[in-house]
């Protein structure tokens, strides 16, 4: 289901992209007979989890609604080298002109979702959840996030404005982790405080604070096996900073509840796609 929010978001991102492509006109396809009709084939040439549907249906909408798509997978489907994604029919100037737009959607945002999926069967026996970041293509924050489930794994919060996220710097700013707590609770109740510690003794004053959720940000392994007997279900904890996909397991097993990836969204390998006209 797409939220209002985030189709206003396609609306818009496709919008812009459709004029940084085409702008006045795609000259070299109007070298094709206006009358020209032709149907094409998207096939992928990798390994991966699609994503992106609605993008590329809203740029043939915007582009030329009388463009007909056909899709044979829908988003969070696994597919296989040379398997069909969707079939096009239409203006061959329009299937043309559209073409690497929708692509560039499409493979974008499968190739986020196949990172998070591939990140997501490390951890697949075990409890903790998964999160992006806000490490993400300026413009495609939403994008990304809607990718990241697809993949299987969860969003964090989408930005700035909808939950406290408080590091390194906005402590020293507040004086102290408690202070801190105290005025992200003050100046907006009701929203989740997160806060970042970097010791023991700053998860201690954490707690004591009442934040919602606890940063552990580069613990050793030990540290954070005793932070989780610490905390004792308190709060929630989310480990971060420097989590490779070699360590990943084992800092799934200390039982900390949130593992945040910078990986999922920003160390992304487009999706192979190609687009073919059917004779």
């Amino acid at each position: 289901m797409i939220s209002e929010q985030l189709q206003r978001e396609i609306t818009r991102s496709v919008t812009q992209a459709l004029e940084e492509d085409i702008g006045t006109g795609d000259i070299t396809a109007q070298l094709i007979p206006e009358n020209a009709h032709a149907e094409g084939l998207v096939i992928t040439r990798n390994t991966a989890i699609v994503c992106g549907k609605p993008w590329v249906d809203e740029v043939f909408r915007q582009f030329d609604p009388a463009v007909k798509l056909t899709w044979h997978v829908t988003d969070g489907d696994l597919v296989e080298p040379d398997q069909p994604l969707f079939s096009l029919s239409g203006s061959t100037r329009s299937l043309l002109s559209g073409e690497r737009c929708a692509l560039n959607f499409l493979q974008t945002l499968s190739g986020t979702a196949t990172t998070s999926h591939y990140y997501a069967s490390l951890v697949a026996d075990t409890n903790v959840r998964l999160l992006d970041t806000r490490k993400t293509v300026p413009g495609l924050r939403l994008a990304q996030k809607y990718a990241v489930l697809a993949g299987g794994c969860h969003n964090h919060r989408t930005g700035l404005f909808d939950a406290y996220l408080i590091k390194e710097n906005h402590i020293a700013g507040c004086g102290s982790i408690t202070a801190a707590i105290i005025a992200a609770k003050q100046n907006e109740p009701g929203k989740s405080v997160e806060i970042e510690v970097e010791c023991l003794d700053g998860l201690a004053e954490a707690l004591a604070a009442k934040a919602d959720i606890i940063m552990l940000d580069n613990f050793s392994l030990a540290d954070m096996r005793e932070a989780v007997a610490i905390n004792n279900g308190q709060s929630k904890l989310e480990a971060s900073g420097n989590i490779t996909e070699e360590g990943l397991v084992d800092v799934a097993k200390t039982g900390v509840d949130y593992i945040s990836i910078g990986a999922l969204t920003k160390h992304v390998k487009a999706v192979d796609l190609s687009m073919r006209l059917l004779d």
